[in-house]
């Protein structure tokens, strides 16, 4: 086969909707054309009365066996992300393959919260994700809320504020910072903030009125990981991650009266 495979990873939970998590991530390696392989930590399922969120995990071991599985390949992992994990021994098990395959393009994205709740599903993680993966990182991801978990600050208000936290966030080790889903801080734009250690850069796209976003941080983190694995820079990979996932939720559709997640495919479809 002359084609060059590009093999891409993730270690998240299971969104049994298919709107976030492994699946987001691995849909969407595939249409930046690399091959995606996943480690399942969490299944994620919802009671179709009220959508409220149940969060199982699975037992540690169970993950190293997926782990050995993957290492077992022959092909190097050019970029991996990271979604739920959901405790502490898993942060610290994904932080050991990282060094283990040593795996340079590190996509973290510190996902604390189920879409549509504010409670933190184990403060353990917090800290663990802070203090192992932050510092190993590549290029993190974090939304407002996880960037002032990542930063150890309040959660940002203003767009200053977010500067800060992606200042921090770059101070604790992270090579590159992506503060997404800024899209109440402007009555006209969705931003989102990259920072690289010397510079801030504002990406802006205008704010569509289709609620279809559930997902869309999932995707952007995973195609700025299949970008990465593409060799493109990290800016450059940001850029056409934030295009791709924009036309995505313009796309969207309603899953129920619960949930909109974004439509991956479109990218290819109607740009």
């Amino acid at each position: 086969m002359g084609k060059e495979i590009i093999r891409t990873l993730t270690i998240a939970g299971l969104d049994a909707s298919g709107g976030a998590g492994l699946i987001a991530d691995i849909s969407t390696f595939e249409e930046f054309g690399t091959y995606g392989q996943a480690v399942l930590t969490t299944v994620v399922t919802m009671d179709p009365e009220n959508w409220n969120h149940q969060v199982k995990g699975l037992p540690l071991d169970l993950l190293k066996q997926q782990i050995e599985t993957i290492l077992t390949s022959d092909v190097p992992i050019k970029a991996m992300k990271t979604g739920m994990l959901g405790s502490k021994e898993i942060v610290e098990l994904a932080r050991e393959t990282i060094e283990r395959a040593k795996i340079e393009k590190t996509v973290i994205d510190p996902v604390l919260v189920c879409k549509g709740t504010d409670e933190v599903l184990n403060p353990d993680t917090a800290v663990a994700l802070r203090e192992l993966l932050m510092p190993i990182a590549y290029v993190a991801t974090p939304n407002i809320f996880e960037a002032g978990q990542m930063a150890d600050l309040p959660t940002p208000k203003t767009l200053a504020e977010i500067e800060a936290a992606a200042k921090a966030i770059h101070d604790r080790g992270v090579q590159y910072v992506v503060v997404k889903g800024s899209r109440h801080l402007d009555p006209e734009s969705a931003l989102d903030l990259f920072y690289d250690g010397k510079s801030f850069e504002w990406l802006a796209k205008p704010k569509l009125e289709n609620p279809a976003t559930h997902g869309a941080g999932c995707t952007f983190a995973a195609a700025i990981t299949a970008g990465l694995a593409n060799d493109l820079e990290p800016l450059e990979a940001v850029k056409k991650a934030k295009d791709y996932v924009y036309i995505a939720i313009k796309n969207g559709f309603a899953y129920n009266k619960f949930v909109s997640p974004v439509y991956r495919p479109a990218y290819k479809e109607y740009r």
